[in-house]
């Protein structure tokens, strides 16, 4: 196991007034065992990143150290990194025996020792009975899974893992999400993650940084990035989100901010900022995740509560999706809302219906940006 540092690490293609930024100084510190996830939208510079972590892209500016050792200048098979692509990537014209051992054969382990790390990891990824076969006679999944016996079998310093669940359907990508989650861990390696998957991001990560841009947004644990987003971008990308605009009329705890909708009170700023360090008057964003949000007919509940004001909204649309109902409802602003809540757990309200909206304090969260 290794740690890894970013130092100010850009990339720019080309120059003058048509050079492209793929990565705008960024500077990150993954842990040692740290199962470590790049999230972003298509063309925001994470698999950039992980290819001049891997040594096949060389940064413009800055440093790259595993374990203090700046490797900067070090051509990637000196580096000790394992990558899994996103196509597997596997020697076709090999059995999968032959691609799992090719690492330490690389490496100058001796015949006996790689053919029992190849048994070792094609068990560990439960592909032992299938050593003899090629890539072409395996599905996706298996082929996933060999692909990552190779890289384990590699035993580098880190793992760095390219969108690999990518091109797997989405029933075999759900249950790959935790058997992956579940090897890496147990193999005790550093991994990086590239995906533009919030979800398996979510589901997977130690910690998650969030890019866009070139650059990176915000760095925290699954929990912390979904409950207490530092910006909009973020909010927005990870999960679903609503938001309304409003001013501070009053210090918390909880502060109470007035916007064209109603009073919204609120416990939670973005992340490293209280709601309460905000002055009288401030510009704010607020963020309710839809599942959330409370509904009720309107005359089934009181307008005035102190410790979670309603807001007046009409049911637009119902969707139906098996364990939830999601609502649209308009708000009295126009804004549209959406509410996550139980099939089982209240009957149907109608379109057209008027309802309450409710959010406790503790489930609102500020932006600033």
């Amino acid at each position: 196991m290794t740690d890894i540092r970013l130092e100010n690490i850009s990339k720019v293609y080309g120059s003058g007034p048509s050079a492209t930024v793929a990565v705008d100084d960024v500077t990150l510190w993954i842990q040692s065992g740290e199962f470590f996830f790049l999230l972003g939208p298509s063309g925001c510079g994470k698999t950039t990143l992980l290819r001049i972590i891997a040594g096949l892209i060389e940064p413009t500016a800055g440093r790259v150290l595993f374990a203090a050792r700046d490797v900067t200048a070090m051509p990637v098979e000196k580096r000790n990194t394992a990558m899994v692509f996103q196509n597997y990537a596997l020697w076709p014209h090999m059995t999968v025996a032959q691609n799992v051992e090719f690492g330490p054969k690389m490496r100058g382990v001796s015949r006996e020792e790689r053919r029992e790390l190849a048994q070792a990891n094609l068990a560990r990824v439960e592909m032992q009975t299938f050593g003899r076969r090629k890539p072409n006679q395996l599905s996706g999944g298996q082929q996933q899974r060999a692909a990552l016996a190779r890289a384990l079998a590699a035993r580098g310093d880190c793992l760095l893992l390219d969108e690999p669940l990518s091109n797997l359907d989405a029933r075999l990508r759900l249950h790959m999400r935790g058997e992956l989650r579940r090897l890496v861990k147990s193999a005790g390696t550093t991994a990086v993650y590239v995906t533009h998957d919030q979800k398996e991001a979510l589901s997977m990560a130690d910690r998650i940084a969030v890019m866009n841009a070139g650059q990176i947004v915000q760095v925290a644990s699954p929990q912390e990035l979904y409950d207490r987003p530092a910006t909009r971008f973020v909010a927005d990308f990870v999960g679903e989100a609503n938001f309304i605009d409003g001013r501070v009329i009053a210090p918390g705890p909880p502060m109470k901010i007035e916007t064209p909708a109603g009073t919204v009170l609120a416990l939670r700023g973005a992340a490293g900022a209280g709601p309460d360090h905000l002055p009288v008057g401030a510009a704010v964003t607020c963020c309710v995740r839809p599942e959330r949000l409370t509904i009720a007919p309107a005359g089934q509940g009181a307008a005035d509560d102190a410790a979670a004001p309603a807001l007046p909204a009409t049911v637009e649309s119902m969707t139906y999706l098996g364990e939830i109902r999601q609502y649209a409802l308009r708000l009295r602003n126009g804004a549209i809302w959406k509410v996550s809540v139980l099939s089982g757990s209240c009957a149907a309200i109608p379109v057209g219906q008027e309802v309450l909206l409710r959010a406790v304090p503790q489930d609102v969260a500020v932006l600033t940006s």
